[in-house]
């Protein structure tokens, strides 16, 4: 069973039980590499033109798949939050006097801790990536890269 977080729960918000099993697998292909470490200390949205610097490190057998992504500017990076809660369906994100459906909010607090973000590509050396852009803790897995929506290839 997927384990829940010991956060607190803040006031309007609402947990539900987690479910018995999960529906699918997933490979973590890499990990992210920040300067974050705490949750609190991460950019709320990446900037990819003027965030730092950041590394992805895509492990084998992975690595024959970064083929060809010099020639894009811009990536799409999904990623697994995986310190953030799974159990909310209601948030207060900012302590109101009420609470938001997860699926209303960017927030990582999610049932499936997926997140996207669109990076600059700044190098390619081996199976390391650098790129700016991302809000994500430093070490979190890399579950897939995909070259931006309409870029040229």
């Amino acid at each position: 069973m997927a384990e829940t977080c010991a956060d607190p729960i803040r006031p309007h918000e609402l947990a539900v039980p987690m479910p018995e099993r999960f529906d699918a697998q997933l490979w973590f292909i890499g990990r992210i590499h920040t300067p974050w470490t705490r949750r609190g200390e991460c950019p709320r949205r990446g900037d990819p033109d003027n965030g730092p610097a950041c590394r992805i490190e895509v492990f084998e057998p992975w690595t024959p798949g970064l083929s060809g992504i010099a020639k894009h500017g811009h990536l799409q990076i999904l990623y697994w939050m995986d310190q953030a809660r799974r159990d909310l369906v209601l948030q207060n994100p900012n302590y109101g006097d009420r609470a938001t459906g997860t699926f209303a909010l960017r927030s990582p607090v999610r049932p499936n801790p997926v997140a996207s973000s669109i990076v600059r590509l700044l190098a390619v050396e081996g199976p390391v990536l650098t790129v700016r852009g991302l809000d994500c803790l430093d070490g979190t897995p890399l579950i897939d890269i995909k070259a931006e929506f309409g870029a040229a290839p």
